[in-house]
């Protein structure tokens, strides 16, 4: 076996803490960033120009609190993902968001696939990144992991 193929059988093929840690990075910070770049900051600079907010109000809130609410999701648990600063919980918070926006864009408004497939491919990230964590690479691990540890040895 030549060096190109063990070192790709050692990447590809084998199933590591430090390969899923990874991973988890690439796909936290792939998917914080969409989410601030193509939601949050949107929102953010709606709230700072004082436009007239026109949002949808789906648990009958009011349309300005249901986008305050959403603006400051989609900024601030976004940039908790980024940094992997509790990470299950922004995640938590992430997927109620958007299992309501799913369920008023299913239910309610009645759109077609075109429309819930985006909602729906952020939906299911969120659900896996409550499920898994931030991985080894993350403010969760450095802060809270010595926390368990220790209390671990008691």
């Amino acid at each position: 076996m030549n060096h190109y193929e063990e070192l790709n059988k050692k990447i590809l093929f084998k199933n590591s803490k430090t390969t899923n840690d990874i991973g988890l990075l690439i796909f936290r910070l792939t998917l914080g960033l969409v989410l601030l770049y193509g939601h949050g900051a949107e929102k953010l600079s709606v709230i700072l120009s004082g436009q007239e907010i026109q949002f949808m109000d789906p648990i009958g809130i009011g349309a300005s609190l249901s986008f305050y609410m959403a603006a400051f999701a989609e900024d601030v648990y976004a940039i908790l993902l980024l940094l992997g600063f509790f990470s299950r919980f922004a995640s938590l918070v992430l997927t109620v968001n958007f299992i309501t926006i799913f369920i008023f864009h299913a239910l309610i408004i009645k759109d077609g696939f075109e429309v819930l497939e985006l909602r729906f491919l952020y939906l299911l990230p969120f659900i896996a990144l409550t499920f898994t964590g931030a991985g080894r690479f993350s403010l969760d691990d450095y802060f809270f992991k010595k926390r368990i540890n220790k209390n671990h040895s008691l």
